[in-house]
């Protein structure tokens, strides 16, 4: 206690001091940057989680074979969470002589428990929930196909059932395309009909929506026991895959540029603890010559240090959260209708992180001064014993990268960036000595001001080497930020141009696909594509039927069991990319067949595997030739099996196409609608203009950071420069007193420090270049990413200049002070 008081007390004297206020100062900084970032970061996960639920009808749920055992559905009520329950399974519909096969839900009157199920009857929209007994929706597809019309009856599963709406839209877990029409009946008239006996195809759906912590709770009792054969959870993180790479980017943007704002604000608190352990130096020497305890010095210092910490944590945490409060605010568009509450923890772990870089940086050269000899005070060279290893300066690089791989959330994100900044260090320091090497050998025949900054660098080794890494460091990251940020998330907008593929059509017959190529393009649509698709089943692996096969994989099972879509074409698709033997062409000697990753993977396939399809009646077996990388966030139709041409081009198909159309056309394709009845004409533009608000959103919060980042930028520079002020304001005086003009003074510094910001301008340039190709090719997976490199360099040569002029202001006091009041100071 008695040591609070007097760290109190000192601190009270001493906040005079500009290290101290670059200390609190750079610990507020990093404190509001990591704390704003982690609370919008949380915020927006947490909207995509609840935005996600509303796509499969719940919070979370549970599939299987068969109908769930009663106590998963006891556990969900004891919490207190609603439930619906429901199942999906193939069935033919009649109407008169008309036949159709659909794609049935059968749902109780509870479902949806989140999202919205449109439907439209008597011309009129509405939401609503399940069919009452006795009724039927059937979406537009299968009321054309059938000849139907609101108020008809039709028969399902050997059941006369009323159309009571047309089905507009429905929870489906973000799924584009249907095979089949879809319909919705009630659970109780499916049960009724023996739709849902031993040996159906159904798949049952139990789903449960409550508050977070009763869902979580659920989960984990579910989690903890084993699942019954062939189940799978359902949770809305496994949905909605388009929008989680989305999100998935927007948080490594976010994350990047909150980790080099505290980076940047760790470099300031390191250089202004050096500074103000130098200028402790007498004082402490002095207490240990009276007989003060190395123990009681350090607790001195760290008593100060909290009395300093405390409270610029504290008022970190507050500013984190009312500043992303404003920011959720003014970004609320992206969650309209998911309201968060605001998250308070990650603004406290964030102070938890301040301080632990605020200890990790500062430690050393404040624990160092309490090995400061008595003598000391009477002898300036007995200030330090000399250490050829001090293992406490190791305690800096080790919180760096503890924080780099505890905020990056991705180990190649974290190793790109460790990577960068070491090289960055190492390459000021050898740059560094090859100048003052340099020096020796051009100084001689320089101008007199060169002469004169080119000595002072030297006089000053081992400072020029600190400033001249830590100028780096802080200016690579500022580029990173200030360039290379911009251009990545340019790149990845770029990804998403204007004219991407903005509607889908299903069920395109061959006889229709001219005409109706032509129809859209009168419309004014661009880039019509369009791709066979194939409904089969895959049957056998190198010879073997696939349920005989035992995967390591529990997906493989479900994908075997589902009916799989398969296409065909001559060239390489543009959102794919081959990664492992070659692809085929439009006609190879045999049959092959292109897998997607997820395919390799899950079932553990290499090439020249034999795999054989069943696709109506007729069956197709073909060689695995190639792997492919699928961008699935293009947008663009894909496939995860492309056939040859040549082999599948006899299998019964229709056409899955996709075109761009400027908006304000709804009347010419109601039209064309109407005319093509059995056509499902998608319209993916909500989720484009979503993944588009996301890209500009992260902009403007990558702009947002980059203002803590000026100013913890600011910081590192005016740590840096003012570590040499003390010895650079004793040379002036004597160069004064020996005559010297300020004129000759001033350009002098200005030399010095443009010598100074050079070196650390193009250091950072480069590293910023390499860390930017790195960090766009391996993270963000921009294939085509180049940094601007023009930029870059008018960065680098900014940062010279600016250099020399923050090196020019503050030595312009010394440069007016009078030499004996100068020697006075000294």
């Amino acid at each position: 206690m008695r040591l609070l008081r007097l760290g109190l007390r000192t601190l009270r004297r001493e906040w005079h001091l500009p290290e101290l206020r670059t200390l609190a100062a750079s610990l507020l900084l990093a404190v509001v940057a990591l704390g704003v970032v982690a609370t919008l970061a949380t915020r927006v996960e947490r909207g995509l989680l609840a935005s996600a639920a509303e796509l499969i009808g719940g919070d979370a749920g549970l599939s299987a074979p068969q109908a769930p055992a009663p106590d998963y559905a006891a556990q969900a009520r004891q919490r207190g969470l609603a439930l619906s329950r429901s199942a999906g399974f193939p069935s033919v519909a009649f109407a008169g002589e008309r036949n159709q096969l659909l794609d049935v839900d059968a749902v109780d009157g509870a479902w949806p428990l989140r999202g919205t199920l449109e439907l439209r009857a008597r011309g009129r929209d509405a939401a609503g929930h399940g069919p009452p007994a006795g009724t039927v929706y059937l979406d537009h597809r299968a009321l054309v196909a059938l000849g139907l019309a609101v108020g008809d009856r039709v028969q399902v599963g050997g059941m006369d059932l009323t159309v009571a709406a047309e089905l507009l839209r429905e929870p489906d877990g973000g799924e584009l395309v249907a095979l089949a029409p879809r319909a919705l009946m009630n659970l109780a008239d499916a049960q009724r009909a023996g739709l849902l006996g031993v040996g159906s195809r159904a798949r049952h759906r139990l789903l449960v929506a409550g508050a977070p912590a009763a869902v979580d709770g659920w989960l984990a009792w579910v989690k903890a026991r084993p699942l019954p054969q062939g189940a799978e959870l359902i949770t809305p993180g496994q949905t909605q895959e388009r929008m989680r790479s989305a999100f998935d980017r927007a948080g490594a943007f976010l994350r990047l540029t909150a980790l080099l704002s505290a980076l940047l604000a760790g470099v300031a608190i390191a250089l202004a603890a050096q500074r103000y352990a130098r200028r402790k130096t007498p004082e402490i020497a002095l207490l240990r010559a009276l007989g003060t305890a190395r123990g009681r010095v350090l607790g001195l210092l760290l008593a100060t240090l909290g009395a300093l910490a405390l409270p610029a944590a504290l008022l970190g945490v507050l500013l984190a959260w009312g500043l992303a409060e404003g920011a959720w605010r003014l970004a609320g568009t992206l969650f309209v209708h998911v309201p968060t509450s605001l998250p308070l923890l990650p603004a406290l772990a964030a102070a938890a992180i301040g301080l632990a870089v605020l200890a990790g940086f500062a430690l050393p050269p404040l624990a160092r001064l309490a090995e400061v000899p008595p003598v000391a005070v009477f002898r300036a060279s007995m200030v330090r014993r000399v250490r050829r290893v001090d293992a406490l300066y190791l305690v800096p690089a080790l919180v760096a990268l503890a924080l780099i791989w505890g905020q990056s959330g991705s180990l190649k994100l974290a190793g790109i960036l460790a990577a960068s900044l070491a090289g960055v260090a190492l390459l000021a320091a050898l740059l560094a000595a090859l100048l003052l090497w340099l020096t020796r050998r051009i100084a001689p025949g320089a101008h007199p001001a060169l002469r004169l900054g080119l000595a002072a660098l030297a006089r000053r080794r081992t400072v020029s080497l600190v400033q001249a890494t830590a100028l780096s460091l802080g200016l690579v990251a500022l580029l990173l930020l200030a360039v290379v940020a911009p251009a990545l998330l340019e790149g990845w907008r770029r990804e998403l141009p204007a004219d991407t593929p903005n509607w889908f059509v299903l069920n395109l017959q061959d006889d229709q696909r001219a005409d109706f190529a032509q129809a859209v393009r009168r419309l004014g649509a661009q880039g019509f594509n369009a791709l066979p698709l194939a409904v089969g089943k895959l049957t056998a692996i190198n010879g073997t039927p696939v349920d005989r096969l035992r995967f390591a994989d529990p997906r493989a099972k479900e994908w075997v069991d589902r009916q799989l879509r398969l296409s065909w074409t001559g060239t390489l698709p543009p959102s794919n990319r081959i990664v492992a033997g070659r692809w085929a062409g439009a006609r190879p000697a045999r049959a092959e067949v292109s897998i997607d990753t997820l395919w390799r993977d899950m079932f553990a396939l290499e090439l020249g595997d034999r795999m054989r399809f069943d696709v109506g009646e007729g069956t197709l077996e073909a060689t695995v030739g190639s792997v492919r990388q699928v961008d699935w966030s293009s947008f663009r139709v894909n496939f995860f099996l492309l056939l040859d041409p040549s082999h599948a081009g006899h299998l019964p198909h229709t056409w899955l196409a996709s075109f761009y159309l400027p908006r304000g056309h709804a009347e010419g394709l109601a039209k064309l609608s109407r005319e093509y009845g059995n056509l499902s004409l998608v319209d993916v533009d909500a989720l484009l203009d979503r993944v588009r608000q996301i890209v500009d959103q992260v902009g403007s919060a990558v702009r947002w950071v980059l203002g803590f980042s000026l100013l913890a930028g600011a910081l590192v520079l005016a740590a840096a420069l003012a570590a040499s002020a003390a010895e650079r304001r004793h040379e002036a005086a004597l160069l004064r007193t020996l005559g010297a003009r300020r004129s000759q003074l001033r350009l002098a510094a200005a030399c010095e420090f443009a010598m100074l910001g050079l070196i650390s301008g193009l250091t950072a340039a480069c590293g910023a270049a390499g860390a930017g190709w790195w960090l766009g090719r391996a993270v963000f997976h921009l294939d085509g990413f180049v940094p601007p490199l023009r930029p870059l360099l008018y960065g680098a040569l900014a940062a010279a200049v600016t250099v020399m002029l923050l090196g020019l202001a503050g030595t312009r006091r010394i440069t007016r002070t009078a030499p004996m009041r100068l020697l006075r100071e000294g």
